[in-house]
């Protein structure tokens, strides 16, 4: 029998891995994801690597990029180009070709966007220095990570996301508010919004606390018929203590998750969480304002 747990907040699109992105009212679910999401990233060309916001030191300010297609991409189609919105106030489309020379000038890096990930995905990601935020107890330092099916290859594992996906572990994010409530409360100093947490859709809900942790192993119901399964939750890092528009830089927003809800993934041990990852079990469309069930 199917619960109503809330309803549709907010879908947000990012079209560039890393960059800022598009606030939608209407978005497609497909069985890889949200159409469109993560189609792109960038791909330094000395290292083979993703460019990612988690690479501190060599893309500080690669979230001051904005990213948003020229046209709506369309399910079964060729994926529209995109437009990149540099913070010097310049734009460049990804069927220039400038392109690769634009942000290769504005990173200071030999860099081209690409559509495909690589075989091998790998990003360099920085562990802040914060206590119980990595199991693996880095503190201060860098880490070459591999994300996306490359990460569930290194684990001997079957992935929930197809080879050449820019996406980290699952084609699906989602957050409640009663979470964002619940981590101001926690500590009113920082400033808890989604934009720190980048995910697809943001769920209104009601019930206090972290309401999501709960989902893992369901179904959500969205609107008149597309569903997702909840699969993990949702480890959080460095992405979402950065600096963003007027957002300032915050390490104790993911210190805050590490001393409140900092919990078991899977068998990968304890990290701090936030929100959920979930696979698309019917695909179809999601609205703003949908109804939102679990079962």
């Amino acid at each position: 029998m199917m619960a109503t747990v809330g309803s549709v907040a907010e879908l947000p699109r990012f079209p560039v891995k890393s960059m800022q992105g598009e606030q939608l009212q209407e978005v497609t679910v497909t069985e890889r994801g949200i159409l469109g999401d993560r189609a792109y990233a960038l791909i330094d060309a000395e290292t083979g690597k993703v460019a990612s916001a988690k690479s501190v030191k060599l893309f500080p300010n690669l979230l001051a990029c904005r990213a948003a297609f020229a046209q709506p991409p369309r399910a079964g189609r060729e994926m529209p180009p995109v437009r990149v919105d540099l913070p010097n106030g310049g734009s460049v489309t990804s069927d220039s070709r400038d392109i690769d020379r634009a942000l290769s000038a504005h990173f200071r890096r030999d860099i081209r966007l690409a559509r495909v990930a690589p075989d091998d995905f790998t990003i360099d990601q920085y562990h802040p220095d914060v206590e119980g935020a990595d199991p693996g107890g880095n503190r201060d330092t860098i880490v070459a990570q591999k994300l996306g099916a490359a990460l569930f290859a290194a684990l001997g594992m079957e992935s929930p996301v197809p080879a050449g996906a820019f996406f980290d572990v699952f084609p699906l994010s989602v957050m409640t508010t009663s979470t964002l409530v619940r981590l101001n409360e926690l500590r009113p100093q920082s400033r808890f919004e989604q934009r720190r947490f980048r995910m697809n859709i943001i769920v209104r809900t009601e019930r206090p606390g972290f309401v999501e942790n709960g989902w893992v192993g369901h179904q959500l119901g969205l609107g008149d018929g597309t569903r997702i399964k909840v699969s993990l939750l949702d480890p959080r890092c460095v992405m979402t203590t950065l600096a963003q528009e007027d957002l300032p830089q915050d390490t104790d927003v993911l210190r805050t998750l590490a001393r409140h809800n900092r919990m078991q993934v899977g068998d990968l041990g304890q990290f701090p969480c936030a929100g959920v990852y979930a696979v698309v079990a019917a695909p179809g469309t999601v609205r703003t304002g949908d109804t939102v069930t679990t079962a």
